[in-house]
C-alpha cells in the first residue's frame, strides 16, 4: 500500500514561509551590503582618478609655469608695471613708435614722404592670419613698388592664450631677433610663423618649431638659435616696487610696444590696419589693400 504523505499543518506552512522570507531578505541584504561596497570602492576609484588627474594637470601647469618662467618682462604678471620704448632695448630697426619699418630700401628704411602703412598684429591672432595670408604678397609688392613704408607692430595680447607659455611674446621676441640680426627674412619669417600659426588657447609652437619655421625661412641657425636667449634687468611693479627679473632678449621691448600700443589706440584690437592714420578695414578682400594704398599714394601727388 503507498506510504501517507500527510500535508503540512497550517503551522508548518506558515513556518516554512517564514523560513523563505527570512532567507531572501537576508540573500537582499547581502547583496545590497555587496553593491554598497562595490559603490564604495568604484567612489574611491573614481576619486582617486579624480585626484591623479588634478595632480597631473597642477604639475603640467607648475612644469609649463617653470619652463616658461624666463620669456615674458617681469615674468608676465599682473602686478607688473609696462615699461616705456624709451627704458628699453629695442631692434636696431626699430622706430620710435614701436615698429619695425620696412620701405623700398629695405628694413629700418623708410622713405620720405612715403604713404605709411600701420599693421598691428598679434602672432596667436587668427584674424591676424587671415589678414598675413590674403595680403602679405600684397604688402611686399606695394613695399617694392616704391613711396610707401610698412610698419609692423607685432604685439603680445593673446600671451594669456597660450596656456601659460607666453607664445604671442615668445614669436615676437623671434621676430624682433630676425629684424635686429638678418632684416632680409624679417618678412618671410612673419608670414612663415602666420603659415604655421597655432590655434588659441593651446600652447602654441615650441622653440624648436619656432627654430625651424626661422630656417625654413632662410633665417640662419645661429640667428635662430638666440631666440631662447635671455638677459637680466630691473622691473617696476604696480606698487611701485622694483624687482630683479631675467626674460627673452626682446621681451620688454614687446612688451612695451603693446603698451605703446594702447596708448595711442584705446580701441586697439588686431588686426588693425592704418593708411596714412586713417583706419582701413576692407583688408579681407583680395586686392583691396593694394587699391587703397595706390589711392593714397595718388593723393600725396
Amino acid at each position: 500500500m503507498p506510504t501517507n504523505d500527510p500535508r503540512p499543518t497550517k503551522s508548518q506552512r506558515r513556518d516554512d514561509a517564514r523560513a523563505k522570507a527570512l532567507a531572501m531578505r537576508k540573500e537582499q541584504e547581502r547583496k545590497a551590503k555587496r553593491n554598497r561596497l562595490l559603490a564604495i570602492i568604484g567612489l574611491g576609484v573614481v576619486v582617486v582618478a579624480l585626484v591623479a588627474v588634478a595632480f597631473f594637470i597642477v604639475k603640467q601647469d607648475r612644469d609649463t609655469a617653470a619652463a616658461n618662467s624666463t620669456v615674458a618682462y617681469g615674468g608676465g604678471g599682473d602686478d607688473v608695471k609696462p615699461p616705456s620704448l624709451s627704458d628699453v632695448t629695442a631692434p636696431e630697426p626699430a622706430n620710435e613708435s614701436g615698429a619695425i619699418p620696412v620701405g623700398k630700401d629695405g628694413v629700418g628704411k623708410a622713405g620720405d614722404d612715403d604713404v605709411l602703412v600701420k599693421v598691428y598684429f598679434d602672432f596667436m591672432c587668427p584674424y591676424c592670419g587671415q589678414f598675413d595670408s590674403i595680403n602679405s604678397k600684397a604688402l611686399d609688392d606695394i613695399v617694392a613698388g616704391g613711396g610707401v613704408t610698412v610698419d609692423y607692430h607685432p604685439l603680445a595680447f593673446l600671451d594669456r592664450a597660450s596656456k601659460g607659455t607666453f607664445y604671442s611674446t615668445r614669436a615676437a621676441n623671434a621676430a624682433a631677433i630676425v629684424a635686429d640680426k638678418d632684416p632680409e627674412h624679417f618678412t618671410a619669417f612673419v608670414t612663415a610663423l602666420y603659415a604655421n600659426q597655432p590655434e588659441e588657447n593651446t600652447t602654441g609652437l615650441t622653440d624648436k618649431e619656432i627654430e625651424k619655421v626661422a630656417t625654413d625661412a632662410g633665417v640662419p641657425a645661429d640667428v635662430a638659435a638666440t631666440f631662447t636667449t635671455t638677459v637680466d634687468g630691473t622691473f617696476e611693479t604696480t606698487d611701485g616696487t622694483s624687482k630683479d627679473g631675467t626674460w627673452r632678449t626682446f621681451a620688454p621691448w614687446v612688451a612695451a610696444t603693446t603698451n605703446q600700443a594702447t596708448t595711442d589706440l584705446p580701441k586697439l584690437s588686431t588686426p588693425t590696419i592704418l593708411i596714412d592714420g586713417q583706419a582701413f578695414e576692407d583688408w579681407s578682400k583680395e586686392g583691396a589693400l593694394q587699391a587703397a594704398v595706390e589711392a593714397a599714394k595718388a593723393a600725396k601727388g
